[in-house]
């Protein structure tokens, strides 16, 4: 979940995002009571982690110097000198971690990574305790505190699980002999025990409550979670007799063995939480969790599909037979019915390969698994849908490896590793490109020989407050630490170098991701990068060894430390001014922004999570406009989603609907075919009804029955007096509303989420106004565009067919937006030189320019021209160069001044937007072989090049024109034969 998500979530105990972090949200809203009122929630809870991160970093400073001491003292004989150098170690090591990117990012936001590099340097000092302790009475009492913690870190993050076999292998050299089968041993034992509390304890729990819940209730008839009160009793009257017994027959392991279960389990009961806050039906309870099978899909991350791990397909894998897998429980009259069953796919065998890495079938992954993976493959014949033989290839294993190594590898974590140790290039996402989000040093020769001439970068680029410049200092400590461990304490060694790659390698192999995630990815590597941050530290101790045996003591000591010192100092001077997030309320002001255009009672559909949890921390926790209904169009083909839009949230009324819960849950209508068998328009709410009721309107390809709608244009009747009387439009358009209005879909099948939106419209008849957010994709407008009317930041669908222009959908009215752009919206400090505009930041940035220059444009063809100057300065004013640079949508603006006669105003863009773009072009040139993957970037920037010549020409001056088409022609004729071929 994200930040704002997570807030909204801590500040009333909502049910978040799954698999929930119910402990995290516990402190969360502890955090919140600190809150001198709800505006200031978003900074205590940010606050709170900031708190655990600094404690994070003492227990880190603690773990270094715990381990530097034990090769530098020996003997408990010390002097000042090396004192001096072991608490150099870890405040070098520490203040490393302290201003890496990664941990920094984590240490200011109010998401759960703070808290679990908390437990995981928690756990790690606790188990160097139990070291110094081993031999005492009471020692283990540090191994059953670490299983409390494991237990209680699953509620915040499941990173922490994986210090166990680090945990696992400081017991075994403590307590045996070393051995080459007692390494190999201990190696098992650590995956035995990670797997066992994740498919154990974790999973494993559930599932035997949902068993336990099952049987009682659907075979001997009691009330609904009898099986999970019984199955708690039985859990819980075991670990007590095992307790017992183990300690009448002084069974020392198996008694701590016991109490380390038992104390995992008690940590582990946070999610106790997520199961009674979803019985009480808030506002947000995603996935609705309130019964034992719902808490299962919860925890397994159902929602998000599976990917293969140890055996699997290829992206092309052709399917052989489908079948079904394991049902859906509901709750239906004192029973637990299967609702649905997932469905479970097995492929041709040709194509199926252990350790398969590129098995998704979305066709922007195809292209990247060929592209990363050099894919040639090996030549079949499979058929096709029509049982005609065709030609396939079948990528061969080391072409699978070569996309691991290459992608998931290099790219998804070794590039984020040296993020913290070497230097950034920017905060763009990168997808693989020369000018985006790439690793760098600052040393020339190095960056220049990977990525092309970094002095040939944009000046937005190179100006980018996420260039990062570490030069590889911290990486070239952590190396000459990592070194001197191995060479000095090869079990301290083994210890580190497990967390580091359990961590880090370990985890790329588990999550098998995809490209073009939605995100850069570097969050979920922090614990590798904390366990190198201990070589950091150990690093100042390897060079007061090597100095102190050519000079004084004291002054070796001081000198490295002193010296090495500076490292983290000059990452925290590079990296501050990107991570400071002061004054910075963008998200919080666009989010209100988007809620105030709409009218009162306005159902607003978003879209995904990023456009919809700053909303819900807007209504959550600030209370702005909760007689607004936000509807997230990724959730609302989700069955629980649905009934919650049937329920009140706050100021908001319930969203009345034509199909009933069991038409619409998992399973039924999840596909509905749009068919054109009636050629004329149909009423939208019989068709639904149609789809709901009839069963002619169930069609059976193969087995499946699957429903559809009997023609592609639909009707909605218009209650012009409830249209009017209600608000939703101004007393001007009462002689403009149309009866009815008549839509066509072009899609030749709807999924559920698109069936749901009319469904909505069908059953609302106009008695609330309905708007989709301008970031929604028009595939999500169902045919309805040409009756949107932009009020801000989102399309109100009106009974008014406006039709669309030049590319912009519906109308637009003008004295709305004007009130809305130059009076009620806020602006999150933007135009701050001192507020950090990072990437998301200067997106949305962009879109807010389109919308200002559609209402200048059309301000100037009603006539209105003070006011279209107001507009386009109010623009300016609010979207600085400096903060957002001029990009496409800001010729727009430019053509404004243009069309006002303000030729200096518009000038004044065209010269820095005609200036940036030589840049990139020149960049682009430069990089050469260096330049592939940005084909749409030379597209782009030839594209507005050529749109300043034709505006320069339109507006009358020549010269320039001309000047400028000179420069065009001599671009394209430099970089045309670079782009591919289409």
């Amino acid at each position: 979940m994200g930040l704002r998500g997570f807030i909204s979530s801590a500040y009333k105990l909502q049910v978040g995002h799954p698999p929930g972090a119910p402990f995290f949200m516990l402190l969360g809203r502890i955090a919140s009571m600190f809150a001198a009122t709800p505006a200031d929630v978003a900074r205590m809870i940010n606050s709170l982690s900031a708190i655990v991160s600094a404690f994070t970093i003492l227990f880190l400073f603690w773990s270094i110097t715990h381990l530097a001491k034990k090769i530098l003292i020996k003997n408990a004989e010390y002097n000042v000198a090396t004192l001096i150098a072991v608490m150099g170690s870890g405040v070098v090591g520490a203040l490393a971690y302290t201003f890496s990117d990664t941990f920094w990012f984590s240490a200011v936001e109010g998401e759960v990574y703070a808290t679990s590099s908390l437990f995981t340097a928690l756990v790690f000092w606790a188990i160097l305790k139990w070291e110094n302790e081993a031999d005492k009475k009471h020692a283990n009492r540090w191994i059953i505190l670490i299983a409390y913690l494991m237990g209680l870190s699953i509620g915040v993050h499941l990173l922490n699980l994986l210090a166990i076999p680090a945990i696992v292998f400081v017991y075994y050299f403590r307590k045996f002999p070393i051995t080459k089968y007692g390494i190999i041993k201990a190696a098992i034992l650590s995956v035995v025990l990670v797997a066992i509390v994740m498919y154990g304890i974790i999973q494993g729990a559930v599932n035997m409550a949902a068993v336990f819940e099952l049987f009682l209730v659907n075979t001997f008839g009691l009330p609904y979670n009898s099986g999970i009160i019984i199955y708690l009793a039985i859990l819980a009257t075991a670990l007590i007799f095992g307790l017992y017994y183990s300690h009448i027959h002084t069974k020392v392991i198996l008694n701590t063995a016991i109490l380390c279960l038992m104390m995992i389990i008690i940590g582990y009961s946070s999610y106790s939480m997520i199961f009674i806050r979803s019985q009480a039906d808030p506002p947000m309870d995603q996935n609705d969790p309130e019964t034992v099978f719902g808490l299962q899909r919860y925890l397994n991350r159902e929602q998000y599909g599976d990917r293969p791990l140890l055996l699997g397909q290829y992206y092309n894998a052709p399917m052989v037979e489908e079948t079904e897998g394991k049902p859906t429980y509901t709750q239906i009259d004192g029973k637990y019915v299967a609702s649905s069953k997932k469905p479970e796919y097995k492929y041709d065998e040709r194509f199926v390969s252990i350790f398969p890495r590129m098995f998704s079938n979305e066709p922007s992954h195809i292209e990247v698994y060929k592209e990363w993976g050099k894919i040639e493959g090996r030549k079949v014949t499979i058929q096709n849908q029509n049982g005609e033989p065709v030609a396939e290839y079948i990528p061969s294993f080391s072409e699978n490896l070569r996309f691991f190594f290459s992608y998931q590898v290099n790219f998804m974590y070794w590039r984020y590793f040296m993020w913290n140790f070497a230097g950034r290039q920017n905060d763009i996402q990168g997808h693989g490109n020369a000018i985006s989000g790439n690793w760098i040093t600052g040393i020339s020769f190095i960056d220049n020989a990977r990525l092309g001439d970094q002095n040939k970068l944009p000046e937005d680029l190179k100006k980018n407050k996420a260039r990062n410049r570490f030069y590889a200092l911290p990486l070239i400590l952590g190396l000459i630490g990592l070194i001197w461990q191995f060479r000095k304490n090869r079990k301290d060694f083994s210890i580190v170098m497990l967390l580091f790659f359990m961590t880090g390698l370990a985890i790329v192999i588990y999550l098998n991701q995809t490209p073009y995630q939605p995100r850069e990815r570097d969050y979920a590597y922090a614990g590798s990068f904390y366990a190198f941050t201990i070589w950091i530290g150990l690093g100042v101790a390897a060079l007061f060894e090597i100095l102190s045996k050519k000079m004084n003591g004291m002054v070796a000591a001081s000198a490295v430390t002193l010296l090495t010192t500076a490292i983290p100092i000059q990452m925290a001077a590079e990296t501050w001014d990107d991570h400071d997030r002061s004054n910075r309320y963008a998200a919080r002001d666009l989010s209100k922004n988007y809620l105030n255009s709409c009218e009162k009672n306005g159902i607003l559909f978003t879209n995904g999570d990023n456009d919809t949890f700053p909303l819900w921390y807007a209504q959550e926790v600030e209370g702005v406009r909760t007689d607004v209904r936000v509807v997230n169009l990724s959730y609302i083909g989700a069955d629980w989603y649905i009934d919650q839009l049937a329920q009140s949230a706050y100021e908001s009324k319930p969203i009345p609907l034509i199909l009933k819960p069991h038409q619409y849950l998992q399973g039924n209508n999840d596909v509905v075919y749009v068919t054109d068998r009636v050629k004329r328009s149909i009423d939208l709410r019989r068709s639904i009804s149609f789809v709901a009721n009839d069963p002619k309107s169930k069609v059976t390809p193969g087995n499946n029955m699957i429903s559809f709608l009997p023609s592609r244009q639909f009707t909605v009747d218009v209650d012009s007096a409830q249209v009017m009387l209600s608000g939703q439009l101004p007393l001007r358009y009462a002689s403009m509303l149309s009866k009815q209005l008549d839509f066509t879909i072009s899609k030749s099948y709807l999924l559920k989420n698109d069936l749901m939106v009319l469904d909505i419209l069908a059953s609302n008849n106009w008695k609330r106004p309905m708007y989709f957010a301008v970031t929604v994709s028009d595939d999500n407008y169902v045919g309805l565009s040409d009756y949107f009317l932009i009020t801000g930041l989102a399309y109100q669908i009106t009974p008014i067919k406006f039709g669309s222009t030049a590319g912009e959908s519906g109308g637009i009215d003008t004295d709305i937006m004007y009130n809305k752009l130059m009076n009620e919206f806020q602006w999150g400090n933007v135009a701050d030189s001192n507020v950090y505009a990072n990437e998301d930041i200067r997106r949305m940035m962009i879109n807010y320019r389109s919308i200002f220059a559609r209402l200048a444009n059309t301000l100037i063809e009603e006539g209105k021209n003070d006011s279209a100057l107001k507009v386009l300065d109010r623009c300016v004013e609010v979207i600085p160069y400096n903060q957002v640079p001029y990009k496409y949508f800001i010729l727009l603006i430019a053509e404004g001044y243009l069309k006002l006669g303000e030729k200096a105003k518009a000038e004044a863009i065209l010269t820095k937007l005609g200036r940036l773009t030589e840049q990139y072009l020149q960049c682009f040139i430069a990089l050469k072989d260096k330049g592939k993957d940005l084909d749409y970037e030379k597209k782009l920037y030839l594209h507005v090049f050529q749109q300043v010549v034709g505006m320069e020409r339109r507006y009358g001056d020549m010269a320039k024109a001309e000047e400028f088409d000179k420069k065009f022609q001599n671009y394209y004729t430099l970089i045309a034969p670079s782009l591919k071929q289409e």
